[in-house]
């Protein structure tokens, strides 16, 4: 073949494995495990207003299994909130990896006022009409005395973005609550606020930053867990 003949050969493009673009943060985000059921007759403790449940067995299992799925992912760092459940969550693999899990306040969960202390889940249980109010508004904030959602979703933003930036080129693992995941992927897509509500516990989603802007590359990955009779798609 001529030198003509090489230069008339066609130029194929095909298709690549995903790789995040150079510079990106990729952001995990874990739900924590099950936490212990609410009690109506025993509150749980509450940390600058929060409750704060242990997990359940239940839960700490779900640690373990979480910690088997990222043991051998290249991370460069490890968040947890304020609230113990993700402390105890991330527990398993900050062991594993050697590494102490750095506390992130603004992704701590959003505050629900004066359904608190485990109230929240009584009330949804019963369906009540300020619970059909929220879920058809998609606003937490008609709760009494609940944090303005405005104001949630701008901490959630102002808190990844801050890690994001942090962490550009890496990864990190960020072990936080369901209401914190659903707002930064409804940010990221721009979808409605519950769009992505609830993950499951001790579910990841992934979240791949850059720019200031944000693309979801996973939700509610439950791989690691061995769900024994799986759901039906219904």
């Amino acid at each position: 073949m001529d030198e003509r003949d090489e230069r008339d050969e066609p130029v194929e493009f095909g298709q690549k494995r995903y790789r995040p673009p150079e510079g990106a943060a990729e952001i995990l985000l874990i739900r924590h495990g099950s936490s212990e059921a609410a009690r109506v007759d025993r509150p749980f403790p509450l940390v600058d207003g929060h409750g704060d449940p242990d997990l359940a067995p239940e839960g700490r299992e779900q640690a373990e299994r979480v910690c088997e799925r990222l043991a051998d992912e290249n991370l460069d760092a490890l968040y947890v909130t304020p609230l113990r459940r993700t402390s105890q969550t991330a527990a398993p693999l900050a062991r594993r990896l050697g590494m102490e899990p750095l506390v992130e306040p603004g992704l701590r969960e959003v505050y629900l006022g004066e359904w608190e202390g485990g109230l929240f889940r009584k009330m949804v249980a019963e369906n009540t009409p300020v619970v059909q109010r929220m879920f058809t508004e998609e606003r937490w904030d008609v709760i009494p005395g609940a944090e303005n959602d405005e104001a949630f979703a701008r901490r959630v933003a102002e808190s990844l973005a801050r890690l994001a930036t942090a962490h550009a080129g890496g990864r990190i693992a960020v072990f936080t609550h369901g209401g914190v995941i659903a707002q930064a992927l409804a940010a990221a897509t721009g979808s409605r606020p519950f769009a992505f509500l609830a993950p499951d516990n001790a579910s990841i989603s992934r979240l791949v930053s850059l720019g200031g802007l944000s693309s979801v590359r996973g939700f509610n990955d439950i791989s690691h867990l061995d769900w024994s009779a799986p759901e039906p798609l219904t």
